[in-house]
């Protein structure tokens, strides 16, 4: 075999492996949680909340005009799944901008807060997300941390310092089976010390949204709305409190 012939042989075998890689990812990442028939309702607007369609994705518009929430959704689930949960949140007295991610994975889109607050006027500020969503949430948070007044974790944990002003507040199913407890007992480390932990009795990981059962969940042991509206509360007590 010649120089050439050899120089070709070094460029494509890499080009190839990476080439089948990208194929093997949009593969998987393809394979993903379609939002169920209460999401696809949540998305109506109502005479509380007004629902629209954003350059990030979707805005729940409702009472408010000093409290907004930036919302990561879980990895391999349609952004949608979680609509229930926010329109309820926004019609209670936090607005939400919910983020669509590229390839439904937030660690690919993890600085997109950015731009939402460049587009709306609020004065209070959260992030949070559910699964994957929350911890890449908890990782713009770390970084942002004069931007933000709180952080709000749905079977998530942080994996950097939070600071000691932020108002934190972790929520997860007693019936998880998706969640790493370990890492979530780690995590403790890096919140504030006043941050606030809750276990929902018979909740598991995929109820936080509405897109079937997740491979790996524990079964859960009450109904999905139950287990947001319980989310829901603990989020306007705790997030919001002075």
């Amino acid at each position: 075999m010649n120089r050439m012939k050899r120089k070709k042989w070094i460029w494509l075998v890499p080009a190839a492996a990476a080439a089948v890689l990208a194929a093997a990812f949009l593969i998987y990442a393809g394979q993903y949680y379609h939002a169920g028939a209460a999401a696809h309702s949540a998305m109506e607007s109502d005479e509380t909340v007004r629902v629209t369609q954003t350059e990030y994705g979707w805005l729940f518009d409702g009472p408010s005009r000093e409290d907004a929430l930036i919302f990561y959704p879980g990895a391999k689930v349609e952004a949608l799944a979680y609509a229930p949960l926010l329109h309820s949140l926004a019609g209670k007295g936090m607005d939400v901008c919910l983020v669509k991610m590229p390839f439904r994975f937030a660690i690919f889109g993890m600085n997109k807060a950015d731009r939402v607050m460049e587009l709306h006027d609020y004065r209070h500020w959260y992030i949070g997300g559910h699964s994957l969503g929350g911890a890449m949430a908890a990782n713009y948070a770390a970084g942002h941390a004069s931007q933000l007044t709180g952080v709000i974790l749905l079977a998530a944990y942080p994996t950097k310092p939070l600071a000691d002003h932020l108002k934190v507040i972790t929520v997860y199913g007693s019936e998880d089976g998706v969640l790493n407890r370990s890492r979530l007992e780690e995590g403790i480390k890096y919140m504030p010390e006043d941050h606030v932990e809750f276990e929902i009795r018979g909740g598991n990981h995929a109820r936080f949204g509405d897109y079937g059962e997740q491979k790996g969940d524990g079964a859960s042991a009450i109904p999905a709305a139950e287990q947001q509206d319980q989310t829901v509360e603990l989020i306007l007590k705790n997030a919001m409190r002075e």
